[in-house]
């Protein structure tokens, strides 16, 4: 495949305290790759990308082939994978959710009501019989914060009922004791269930509402339904709860007003510094099923383009290839979660940044691009990498993360996930200089995206990464049309049998996003500089850490 070479970009100068950069050798990605490897990967021949099922072999053997022909490496110790132990359970007759003692008894039905699962890998048979229930409001522990939904209740052996996202989701602005509108860790669910773990809870289940929570019933349906993954564990994860889940608000409401109590009074009670968790006088919860377990082996995949003076250091380029393959079926009857945008796209982005990286021939530095699995299932793949890596992530200079790139058409801006965070906004800054467009701040920081994608397993470990989205103010349309494009997506697309292939999609945005990543890690790989987080960021120490004595 050819790819023209443009003229090398004129770039602006440094910001302030931040070192000059070397322009990228540069190079356009071409969107006919990613046209190509989109279509491929989001077919139905690959059943939708689950880990452990036939399309993850294809797709394993479709990029290693990809990566082959543009002469990369393996990256991983001379091989191009890396094997990521996980568990699959998958529930099997699940009895209702059931609340009695109150004033009339409340059950969630498996599915359109409510979703259950478990983390613990060595137990075949849940059941929680009568546990004691107790609302324990978002359900935080932050000692930092002087804030302790948990004080003063012992929840061993109970039921806790979670509110979803921060207390102070709803702010117009972006602080407050839970940075305001912007989601904190704590509004995550993971955090939510890895609490109350913590506190002995038998059972946890959040709240769903689609405000807080970004996304509709149907993302929930069909996320926990059918096969979950979870990382592989020497005790199998004992320790967690035995069941975790989600429940509608209205099955939530009438469980409170069963208890003489008001959904929305507690929640508004809830948001305040101070809130004493509130147990359900009388009412216990049921709820049993089994599960089909296997262990296996899913794969993340590594790919080295070798550097030219500075080998062993690295700029990553990383997007994960898996999805959720066979899922709540479409009033067609269609049941495969193709995943075209839900990131056939940003792992057709990797294939076609390491093709336009090779054309231009090696950097200075070492570029790895990696495929990660199980992102849907909580990012662990990446996790597993972060904390097994192929080159050592003091050696990692930073690199850029890729899902779900727009197809809504050229916008005049791009969407920074955690703008402000780290010294690679002035890479990005610089990129877009060159295009005429702009950076800028979530405009829904509530949804909590910063803790949903991949390069937060990195910046855990204190290593920058970049993460954009499309912007919203489009070309044609404006913002109107890309807050209307947005929602269409989420409501009808995002994680159902309709986020396929379309070839009448409109490339404009993609092509001009794509030609930011590679001139951002380009520049990345060709540069001497070190980008470190912003001070006082709260991946700085970790990052000074590991880079210590260097």
């Amino acid at each position: 495949m050819r790819i023209a070479l443009l003229p090398l970009l004129s770039l602006i100068a440094a910001a302030a305290g931040v070192p000059a950069l070397a322009a990228p050798r540069d190079a356009a990605p071409s969107i006919d790759t990613m046209k190509e490897v989109v279509k491929e990967l989001s077919s139905d021949a690959y059943e939708g990308r689950a880990p452990g099922t036939a399309g993850e072999e294809k797709t394993l053997a479709y990029l290693v082939q990809r990566f082959e022909a543009l002469g990369l490496k393996p990256g991983n110790k001379g091989s191009w994978f890396q094997d990521v132990p996980l568990v699959e359970i998958t529930a099997r007759d699940v009895t209702p959710l059931r609340f009695t003692g109150g004033k009339t008894a409340v059950s969630a039905e498996y599915g359109p009501e409510m979703v259950i699962a478990t983390y613990r890998t060595a137990q075949p048979h849940v059941e929680v019989k009568d546990s004691p229930v107790v609302f324990v409001g978002y359900g935080i522990n932050a000692p930092e914060k002087k804030w302790n939904d948990y004080a003063g209740v012992d929840v061993r052996g109970k039921t806790v009922i979670i509110l979803v996202n921060d207390p102070d989701y709803q702010a117009a602005a972006l602080t407050g004791p839970f940075n305001g509108r912007a989601m904190t860790y704590y509004g995550r669910w993971t955090y939510k269930f890895e609490e109350a773990a913590r506190q002995g809870a038998a059972a946890a289940i959040i709240v769903h509402d689609t405000e807080p929570a970004a996304y509709g019933w149907n993302v929930v349906q069909s996320s926990w339904t059918g096969a979950q993954h979870v990382a592989d564990s020497a005790d199998g994860d004992a320790r967690q709860s035995a069941a975790i889940g989600w429940m509608g608000k209205d099955k939530a409401a009438a469980l409170m007003a069963s208890a003489g109590l008001n959904l929305d009074t507690l929640s508004a009670a809830a948001k305040k510094r101070g809130f004493k968790a509130v147990p359900l006088k009388g009412v216990k919860a049921s709820v049993s099923f089994d599960n089909v377990v296997r262990k296996h082996r899913s794969r993340n995949v590594v790919a080295l383009l070798p550097g030219s003076t500075r080998p062993d250091e690295y700029v990553l380029y990383a997007a994960h290839w898996d999805h959720l393959g066979r899922c709540k079926a479409a009033p067609d009857g269609d049941d495969i979660c193709n995943g075209a945008i839900d990131n056939a796209t940003g792992t057709a982005a990797l294939v076609a940044l390491a093709e336009a990286n090779v054309k231009a021939g090696p950097a200075d530095r070492s570029q790895l691009f990696l495929a990660v699995t199980a992102e849907e299932s909580g990012l662990l793949g990446s996790a597993y990498y972060a904390d097994h890596p192929a080159v050592p992530l003091r050696q990692t200079v930073g690199g850029v993360n890729m899902d779900a790139l727009s197809m809504a058409g050229l916008a005049r801006n791009v969407v920074v996930i955690g703008k402000g965070k780290s010294q690679l906004d002035a890479y990005l800054d610089r990129a877009l200089a060159a295009q005429k467009r702009i950076a800028s701040m979530e405009p829904t920081p509530e949804k909590g995206f910063y803790y949903r994608s991949d390069h937060f397993s990195f910046a855990k470990k204190g290593v920058p990464m970049l993460y954009f989205e499309g912007g919203q103010d489009l070309v044609k349309g404006g913002t109107a049309a890309g807050a209307a494009a947005a929602r269409d997506y989420e409501e009808h697309r995002y994680h159902g049998p309709k986020d396929e292939y379309d070839p009448n999609w409109d490339w404009s945005g993609v092509k001009a996003d794509l030609k930011l990543y590679y001139d951002v890690g380009r520049a990345l790989a060709d540069s001497t500089d070190w980008p470190n987080w912003t001070p006082g960021d709260e991946f700085r120490a970790i990052r000074d850490r590991s880079r210590a004595g260097r």
